[in-house]
């Protein structure tokens, strides 16, 4: 991915001039005649809110700007992304298990065991489709705009905007209703759609039914797989 201006998207040689250490001068958008990258002199607090707020000229600062392959390891930042999320999604799983059963010291070992069991198929089998769905429906829905990319830029896109699973953090400390788990889940399909309505330029009906047979895919067979298991 190369740099692009976060107001309309198109492509840039370079952010900023350095003139000394700390004295910089943002370059314009040739396109918008805008800042392309208003997010370089931002505080990190203010990426993260409209991160939130679902911006997508945050998005492609993220995704373009900071996420550059050329300047980070990219292999490396993957396979971290990959660990994080897939032990977010252990504890996301836990949690569920544990609001329908009442866990406590006097719990067995065939107990323990089994709920490993179910966590292992939940976590690795349910992203196995989730990704292999999402990858599917890149090629049925957005069509020749998203095979100029990677397959690693897709997922890496994927990943980082699935950040708010963080929020599974808080449920370590604090107790909230199982219900939170899904509003998350809602979330992180909308976050998802952005992003991959950032990195194709594609409508957004298109990118919400890509994202959506993904997550769709994922709640079927872990539903299929705990149905099962009972």
């Amino acid at each position: 991915m190369k740099y692009r201006c976060v107001e309309c998207g198109n492509g840039m040689k370079s952010l900023f001039v350095q003139y000394s250490p700390g004295n910089i001068r943002l370059m314009k958008c040739e396109n918008c005649k805008a800042v392309a990258d208003e997010y370089i002199e931002c505080e990190i607090m203010i990426v993260v809110i409209d991160l939130i707020l679902h911006k997508p000229k945050a998005y492609r600062h993220l995704l373009y700007n900071v996420l550059d392959s050329q300047t980070v390891n990219f292999q490396s930042l993957l396979w971290k992304c990959s660990f994080g999320f897939l032990l977010l999604d252990a504890y996301r799983s836990l949690f569920i298990c544990r609001s329908k059963e009442e866990w406590g010291l006097s719990t067995s070992i065939a107990s323990f065991i089994w709920t490993c069991q179910k966590l292992s198929l939940d976590v690795f089998l349910g992203n196995f489709m989730f990704f292999s769905t999402f990858l599917l429906a890149t090629r049925i829905f957005l069509g020749a705009s998203i095979r100029s990319l990677r397959y690693e830029d897709i997922l890496l896109a994927m990943l980082v905007s699935s950040y708010f699973k963080m929020c599974f953090f808080a449920m370590m400390v604090w107790e909230f209703p199982a219900s939170v788990v899904f509003i998350i889940d809602l979330y992180v399909l909308s976050s998802n759609t952005v992003a991959v309505k950032v990195i194709s330029e594609l409508s957004i009906c298109r990118c919400v039914l890509t994202c959506f047979s993904a997550h769709l895919m994922k709640f079927l067979i872990t539903q299929a797989l705990e149905s099962r298991i009972l």
